[in-house]
């Protein structure tokens, strides 16, 4: 990636960012655990890595950064094993209900293995063409090789070869794996630095994960939003509501961490829970639309998230109770609570404190409770 491509990401990220206030993404609490994880090294060769990887037993989460090797790149990788030269290891977390292994640090180096002996250069589902993957600018007798054209003493050592991992396994504390978080934060911190969201996505994969992007589809939601967020700010902001719904009253800061035990909890989604949280977010957030248009949570031009997460609970405990028939109350109770004094200090200054996440959706639930 040349300078100017590096510019024009920063300035697109800074326009996206731009639209939407949150305080808690500037928040660096310190994280209150300390953890007692296992971890051990395991040697696989480059054969058994390939195989596991084909069944599935050593998988990439859905969401993880592009491949960005260029030919070269992958290439002087390969060569770096046809020679018999050390190369870095790779960071692996196990599943705790399948005891498959899933690649936290890494992926590039597993990528390319797996390319090379598939004979395809990162194929793509929109790709017309194939790229044969051909070693390039290496040592002569590798020149212009793919995996097939090898000689067998060379595809014997590739295949011998030896990448290390280190397994990791969270012990303590046992009712959470936030650590894993952690681990992927500090291991994936070169370049442009990952989001929340994008960590969990990552780490957290599973059908909670999934309804996000189902309901990350809502086309009210899209409508007062606005276009995807590349970064996943959106749907961040669906797993917020749903958190401080459900589980408000254990919330503590920061806001981060609290998301993220809500999302370990909430893995593996059941039918009937998946049901309800899209019910949920779904007749909520419609309604909003419907009163109050793009104009929601916008007390200025940009989206304000500790508006979103209190008015969407005030709104979803109210209809808990039963339909709305006046809706042109909720509009009013929403210029009500905005022009409140102490609503306002909640919104505008250390918005993920404990104290005023839990004053500003008091006071919204006041407020909207009394909506006929």
């Amino acid at each position: 990636m040349d300078n100017e491509e590096i510019n024009n990401q920063s300035e697109d990220e800074n326009i996206e960012d731009s639209t939407i206030v949150d305080e808690a993404d500037n928040d660096d609490t310190v994280i209150p655990d300390r953890y007692a994880i296992t971890s051990y090294g395991a040697d696989f060769d480059v054969d058994g890595l390939v195989k596991r990887m084909e069944r599935g037993d050593i998988f990439i989460p859905p969401f993880q950064r592009d491949y960005i090797w260029n030919m070269n790149e992958a290439s002087r990788f390969i060569e770096s094993l046809l020679l018999g030269l050390p190369v870095p290891g790779v960071f692996l977390a196990k599943e705790i209900n399948s005891n498959k292994l899933y690649v936290i640090d890494g992926q590039q180096r597993l990528k390319t293995i797996y390319f090379f002996f598939k004979g395809t250069f990162n194929p793509k589902p929109t790709d017309k063409k194939l790229r044969v993957f051909k070693l390039s600018k290496v040592q002569q007798q590798f020149e212009g090789k793919a995996f097939i054209d090898l000689e067998e003493s060379d595809r014997i050592t590739l295949e011998n070869s030896i990448v290390h991992a280190t397994i990791i396994k969270q012990d303590y504390p046992d009712d959470n794996d936030t650590s894993v978080y952690h681990v992927f934060e500090r291991l994936n911190n070169g370049g442009r630095r990952l989001l929340p969201q994008e960590i969990r996505t990552a780490v957290y994969h599973g059908n909670f994960i999934e309804l996000l992007k189902e309901l990350n589809e809502n086309e009210k939601w899209r409508k007062i939003f606005g276009p995807k967020h590349k970064r996943l700010k959106d749907q961040e902001l669906i797993l917020r509501f749903l958190a401080l719904y459900f589980d408000g009253s254990n919330y503590v800061k920061p806001m981060r961490e609290f998301l993220n035990i809500f999302s370990i909890h909430n893995r593996a989604l059941n039918n009937t829970k998946k049901m309800r949280y899209s019910n949920l977010f779904n007749s909520t957030i419609e309604l909003i639309n419907d009163v109050l248009g793009e104009s929601a949570f916008r007390p200025e031009r940009a989206l304000n998230a500790a508006v979103y997460d209190s008015v969407m609970v005030g709104i979803a405990r109210r209809l808990e109770k039963g339909e709305i028939v006046k809706k042109e109350n909720v509009k009013n109770k929403y210029e009500d609570l905005l022009k409140d004094l102490s609503y306002q200090k909640s919104i505008s200054q250390a918005t993920s404190n404990e104290t005023n996440v839990r004053d500003r959706i008091n006071k919204s639930v006041e407020f909207f409770s009394t909506v006929e």
